[in-house]
């Protein structure tokens, strides 16, 4: 009993829990050695056995406590919109930020299509042996390059869908001279104004050789002779023709004055014989003197008249006429004689430059086949759009490329245009519009990490000058006149304000009026 006492008396801050739970101390504990119950048995225990109900409430404090701490995390998390009384009106702040309207579509990156590089049979005479270098895969061909040296002579390549199939010559027009004439514009060189391949179209094309470094097709050795022949044949008729215009020239002349002044002295004499035959009377001598006068006066007429000309006028035109032949003659002679452009020297690639993918020949060779493959050499995006968002979009505008290491590089807007679809295609989904991008300044990493990618496209359309108010689309509403409206909360009443509505994007509406940033607005009940 002493010891109880004292347990009694200890000081408050040294009360264990054991003391402030009621029980039967001796029931709990096994006796000591002296009778009296152990300590560290006779607390915990009876904690552990006999008071579950504790137990029960604690846990369910702790439950609340977590319960609470959530709620409060979730309630600050959702301040924007807020509901002032049981059943009261869900409001949202407007705000004061910057509105952009974007287009957001899923893009392709990809090289232009593959093309086959083959050289066409053209002029070659021999084996088609590879003699210059082959380029090397990665290498790019753009116009003016040489693709292939084959049998000493270059491949040039020119812009242009359609490949060579003929050697193109003077006088010949058609679809494949029309290219021609426009690769070698596009490439600085002019192949004259008409459709027709012609001289300027030959000056055109030794030009071409001049620019890459090599000399112009050859002309054939027969082709020379014939414009020499036709030459000399030219000359030859335009002698003729000037010693025929000689002779016409001096028949044309007629009586020279000597003769025109001795045949006027006749007719003069005549008419004296006449008056002194006359003065005579004798009839006969009148007779004879009237005839000589006639005579005289004949001689006179015929002797100052045109002479007759028409056998050396004739001549004259037969020499004119074999000129003209001459001279055409010779102008076929010199169109044959034109540099020609052989098929087998020219390579036709559209949308250059192109990126040499695969190589399948080698200096030395004999060329079969394909001599490699190139694919473009520039990476561009095609995105696919709807009506609605095609209206939005024209070249030019500025648009960002998500790669997929999430960062973004810059790109343009280079061409919208309706796609060709497929057959059925435009009756399930809709018409839809091709959006062609091109990427501005990618770096070589960046180019591989697009390639045959699908890869998301933003595409800002339209934004706002500077911050402006915006408040959630629905936010508004119509009034009667049709006028927009928002209902503005403050406390537990309720205004509508008439506002005027501009930009809208993402959900949001710009909008202005009697409402000032803060402003809670009525967007659901």
């Amino acid at each position: 009993m002493r010891i109880r006492r004292r347990a009694d008396r200890r000081p408050v801050d040294e009360v264990g829990i054991d003391d402030l739970i009621p029980g039967d101390d001796s029931a709990a504990a096994p006796a000591g050695t002296d009778g009296q119950s152990t300590p560290a048995a006779s607390g915990w225990s009876r904690v552990l056995r006999g008071n579950r109900l504790l137990w029960l409430v604690a846990g369910a404090s702790v439950v609340c406590l977590a319960a609470g701490y959530a709620g409060g995390a979730l309630l600050s998390s959702a301040d924007a919109a807020e509901t002032p009384g049981k059943g009261g009106p869900i409001t949202v702040p407007v705000e004061s930020r910057v509105l952009s309207n974007t287009v957001k579509l899923r893009g392709d990156a990809a090289f232009d299509d593959a093309v086959e590089v083959k050289v066409a049979a053209g002029d070659l005479e021999g084996p088609a042996v590879v003699t210059g270098t082959v380029p090397e895969v990665g290498a790019t061909l753009d116009a003016l390059s040489v693709a292939l040296e084959v049998a000493g002579r270059p491949v040039i390549v020119l812009p242009g869908a359609l490949p060579a199939y003929r050697t193109l010559r003077a006088g010949q027009k058609g679809p494949d001279v029309a290219q021609l004439k426009e690769a070698l514009r596009a490439v600085g060189i002019d192949p004259g104004a008409s459709d027709v391949y012609d001289a300027a179209t030959a000056n055109a094309v030794v030009a071409l050789y001049q620019r890459v470094g090599y000399a112009p097709p050859a002309v054939k050795a027969e082709a020379k002779s014939a414009v020499e022949g036709a030459q000399e044949a030219v000359a030859g008729a335009e002698k003729a023709l000037a010693s025929a215009q000689r002779e016409l020239a001096a028949a044309s002349k007629g009586a020279d004055a000597a003769r025109r002044v001795e045949l006027e002295n006749a007719v003069r004499d005549a008419e004296r014989e006449l008056a002194t035959a006359r003065s005579g009377g004798d009839g006969s001598a009148i007779a004879r003197a009237e005839d000589a006068l006639r005579l005289a006066q004949t001689q006179l007429s015929v002797g100052l008249s045109a002479p007759d000309t028409s056998a050396e006028s004739g001549a004259v035109g037969d020499a004119r006429k074999a000129l003209a032949a001459a001279q055409e003659d010779l102008a076929k002679a010199n169109e044959e004689a034109l540099t020609p452009l052989p098929a087998n020297e020219v390579q036709f690639l559209p949308t250059l430059p192109r990126r040499v993918d695969e190589v399948r020949t080698a200096r030395g060779k004999i060329l079969e086949g394909a001599a490699m493959t190139v694919s473009g050499a520039t990476l561009a995006i095609t995105a696919r759009a709807t009506a609605a968002d095609a209206e939005l979009l024209k070249s030019g505008l500025a648009a960002s490329i998500e790669l997929p290491d999430g960062s973004e590089l810059a790109a343009t807007v280079t061409n919208v245009k309706p796609r060709k679809a497929d057959e059925g295609e435009e009756k399930k989904s809709g018409r839809s519009w091709d959006v062609a991008l091109a990427l501005i300044s990618p770096t070589p990493k960046q180019v591989e990490q697009l390639r045959g990618q699908n890869v998301r496209v933003i595409i800002p359309v339209k934004a706002t000058a500077g911050k402006v108010l915006v408040v959630p689309a629905a936010a508004l509403t119509a009034g009667p006149g049709g006028e927009s409206r928002v209902e503005v909360a403050k406390g537990d009443a309720t205004r509508v304000v008439t506002v005027k509505t501009g930009l809208a994007a993402d959900g949001l509406v710009e909008i202005s009026g009697k409402i000032a940033a803060g402003d809670r607005v009525v967007v659901g009940r």
